[in-house]
């Protein structure tokens, strides 16, 4: 019996699969506190499956609490500890500037203020130490540090990728002089050179560290009172970590209720027979994307998050202010706009309901017929139409247009703005998106998917059966994995078959340690680069590699990215990441054999003209055809079908439409 929970902008959801059986359950997320809505959904899902928690073996958790905190500056009070000369280092940055044409346009702060900058008499050179850090100087530097009175304490010493001595002697010291603080360490946190990225990864780190472990403590108090396991977290990089590592580097969590449905979507999209495919989570706040090659999803070495760059690996994740909660508002140019700001789920869109009074998204699904004013949504959530209508109303007249036609504009924008999210992560970057399916999910996304692929000109579109908490059932099928990294730098002589392998056993056994499973499959990714270049291609093997199939597998990758090889250039091998992996178990995904959908009509409006939609209430039998237009009222979630849109329900449950223009 395994239990996934995953925390939406709107609504936290809940698999349960018992003997490979889905079950679900939705309820409302609770912001002041996540873990109000977890047991919330869990009682609710548990409930529907009969059964008890005492029979939970496993209980995997995928959060925004990281996120969130990250993206309002909620950060703990934070000490950094620098090599001396290098305490503005995060200030500094890089020389790029937010935005090219917006000259004021600024970064975010750093988490810690110059006054909480401490430097460390000590400096490191690739080679070695170039000044040691002796007793007096630590002495001296714990104990500034202890004045400042900090939560956490961000440790990052020049070269301290390659030489953790002086690191780790500052952590043995803090942890003694400061037992309550939260200590983070550059090269146990990301372990790669580039001074500015490490530094800024690991004060993220350390700022979020008090924040997350409360709610780790609550939610842990929780579940046991409960009778059930201790959670799992989903990380960034899209596997489950024990609670403890979690705690301990937050950072691998920002992305974790993305990287949920990241993995159900490469899960359904495998299962579906279909291995290139593009995720597409609309939740009530935000949409996330993601590609999917060879049913697996593409990863990064690190990304930007809200303006702070995060140098660990993570799926390749694009995220944009579109939910089903955006509001829709008047520019100063008097253009109608979309998001970034949500009702989210407190008041929620005006429909619920709930003292909302600003048009949304769902509001504007409502009003075009998309959504039935008389039914409820998954959560329990009975749709207020009038109150809909005053909401959209209100910025029609602002926007001289009628109702309807500001219905109709807020979905387009909110369509035009997904589709541009998944052309940052494949027309940007060279891949045709009309040779994927798109796989839609999340509470509000199926009923976005057909404007949005027709925008892109993809012609096929897999909507799971269990589409509106698929991000949860990522979390039930999540592998457990470990991942360890260092920045090598080898060239010329130094590029050699024995130094590859000493480099890839050192950080296996270091990724198999920490997983505990010493027999764990390896992933293995080189970082090359031309001498003289500034980034790397990623190169991958299932081991050890050879220099020669590195250098050659680069050359063709270059040429392929930028169109030109450098046969005099050499050759640097810059980053070795090792994967650790112990596999997720294997949860049969079926249609309900006995399934009789409700039928009914309701009119709906399709490119500004009016269709009377068939209506398919419930869960849908395979083989069940299906020709737009037509709208499929799933159990979390709504299919819309417009024209000139057909398909059949899969062995799996997943609906598959193709585009018949």
């Amino acid at each position: 019996m395994l239990l996934g929970v995953d925390v939406g902008g709107t609504f936290t959801d809940a698999v349960l699969a018992v003997q490979g059986r889905l079950h679900t359950g939705k309820a409302p997320t609770t912001p002041d506190d996540q873990s109000e809505g977890v047991m919330a959904a869990v009682t609710t899902v548990l409930e529907r499956a009969g059964a008890d928690a005492g029979d939970v073996e496993r209980f995997a958790h995928g959060m925004t609490v990281a996120t969130n905190a990250l993206l309002e500056g909620q950060a703990a009070r934070t000490a950094l500890i620098a090599t001396e000369g290098f305490t503005d280092l995060i200030e500094l940055g890089r020389q790029a500037r937010a935005h090219l044409y917006r000259l004021c346009a600024t970064r975010p702060a750093p988490l810690t203020p110059p006054e909480r900058r401490v430097g460390a008499p000590e400096r490191c050179t690739p080679d070695g130490p170039l000044r040691a850090l002796d007793d007096h100087g630590l002495d001296q530097t714990v104990d500034r540090v202890a004045e400042l009175e900090p939560e956490a304490v961000a440790v990052v010493l020049l070269h301290a990728y390659r030489h953790h001595d002086h690191e780790r002697a500052l952590g043995d010291a803090l942890a003694e002089r400061l037992p309550d603080a939260h200590v983070s360490l550059s090269h146990a946190v990301v372990g790669t050179f580039r001074e500015y990225e490490r530094a800024a990864t690991t004060e993220v780190d350390a700022a979020l560290g008090p924040l997350l472990s409360r709610y780790l403590r609550r939610l842990t108090d929780r579940a046991e009172e409960a009778g059930l396991p201790e959670p799992q977290i989903m990380q960034s990089n899209g596997g489950l970590a024990d609670l403890d590592l979690a705690a301990r580097h937050p950072a691998v969590t920002v992305l974790s209720g993305p990287a949920g449905g990241a993995a159900g979507g490469a899960y359904a999209a495998n299962a579906a027979e279909e291995p290139d495919a593009l995720g597409f989570d609309m939740g009530g706040t935000s949409c996330d994307v993601c590609v999917i090659d060879d049913g697996r999803v593409r990863e990064a070495a690190g990304l930007e998050i809200g303006g702070r760059p995060l140098a660990l690996p993570m799926l390749d994740v694009h995220t944009v202010g579109a939910g089903g909660g955006s509001i829709g508002w008047r520019d100063p140019g008097g253009a109608l706009r979309v998001g970034p700001r949500s009702a989210g789920a407190d008041p929620g869109p005006a429909c619920y309901g709930r003292g909302g009074t600003e048009p949304t998204v769902t509001d504007a699904n409502l009003l075009l017929g998309y959504l039935d004013e008389e039914g409820e949504l998954a959560g329990g959530v009975a749709l207020d139409k009038d109150a809909a209508e005053r909401a959209v109303r209100e910025l029609a007249e602002r926007l001289d247009i009628t109702t309807h036609q500001c219905a109709d504009g807020i979905v387009r924008v909110a369509n035009h703005e997904m589709a541009r999210a998944l052309r940052v992560l494949t027309v940007e970057r060279g891949v045709d998106p009309r040779g994927y399916a798109l796989v839609p999910f999340g509470g509000a996304g199926p009923m976005h998917a057909a404007a949005v692929a027709q925008e892109l000109g993809i012609e096929r579109i897999l909507c799971p059966r269990a589409s509106g908490v698929l991000a949860a059932l990522g979390l039930v099928v999540g592998d457990r994995r470990r991942d360890a990294q260092r920045s090598v730098l080898r060239s010329g002589d130094d590029f050699t078959a024995e130094a590859v392998r000493e480099d890839v056993e050192d950080l296996a056994a270091t990724a198999r340690d920490a997983l505990g499973e010493p027999d764990a499959p390896l992933r293995v990714v080189y970082e090359l680069r031309y001498r003289g270049q500034a980034f790397e291609l990623a190169v991958e093997r299932d081991g050890v590699a050879e220099p020669d199939d590195l250098k050659d597998a680069f050359a063709d990758l270059h040429d392929e990215r930028y169109g030109y090889r450098d046969p005099d250039s050499p050759v640097e091998l810059v980053t070795v990441r090792v994967t650790a992996t112990v596999p997720g178990p294997e949860v049969t995904l079926e249609a309900p054999q006995d399934a009789e959908p409700r039928t009914a009509t309701r009119t709906a409006i399709f490119g500004e003209r009016e269709h009377e939609a068939k209506v398919l209430r419930g869960e849908l039998p395979a083989g069940t055809e299906i020709e737009g237009p037509a709208i499929c009222e799933l159990p979390e979630a709504t299919l819309v079908v417009p024209p000139d849109w057909r398909g059949d329900v899969h062995a799996t449950g997943t609906v598959r439409l193709s585009w018949t223009r």
